[in-house]
């Protein structure tokens, strides 16, 4: 993957940025998570991940503020790379626990992170987030054109 010249003057293209920033839902192993309460009470946690092509899962216990959060309002957003290469989602939230994930879902994220939380703590639940804006950019040029997926679908 390439990484973000911060000293580059000329933007990248949408579609190099669409293929960068899958690049990293693919090969990262840790993403931010921000949720808040129903008063507007922050929480950002890292949390590990794994993406199936459309829509991010992420692994925590439905009793810390994370896990609340999602199951209390679906609403997420989600930040992968730094700030001079990010790629931020904002999403709608899923509560799947360990009997209903789909086939496949479980055994694919522990094998990209190598910790499977169906084997860790019963409070353990899975969030899957479907992404309806995605935004990458890495310099100042890039901030005009930074939403790829608006509304759940690709401007790209």
């Amino acid at each position: 993957m390439t990484t973000v010249d911060s000293r580059r003057s000329s933007p990248r293209s949408p579609e190099q940025r669409k293929r960068e920033a899958l690049e990293r839902l693919v090969r990262d192993n840790d993403v931010w998570v921000a949720t808040a309460d129903a008063n507007g009470e922050p929480c950002l946690v890292p949390l590990a991940f794994w993406w199936d092509g459309e829509t991010v899962w992420l692994a925590t216990r439905d009793t810390n503020p994370t896990g609340r959060n999602l199951c209390s309002s679906g609403r997420v957003r989600l930040s992968f790379g730094h700030t001079r290469d990010v790629v931020l989602v904002h999403g709608t939230a899923r509560m799947w626990t360990r009997e209903q994930l789909p086939p496949g879902v479980g055994d694919a994220f522990a094998a990209k992170d190598g910790w499977d939380p169906r084997k860790d703590h019963p409070s353990y639940v899975f969030f899957q987030v479907t992404p309806q804006v995605l935004q990458a950019w890495g310099t100042v040029p890039e901030m005009a054109g930074r939403t790829l997926m608006r509304e759940g679908k690709w401007l790209v």
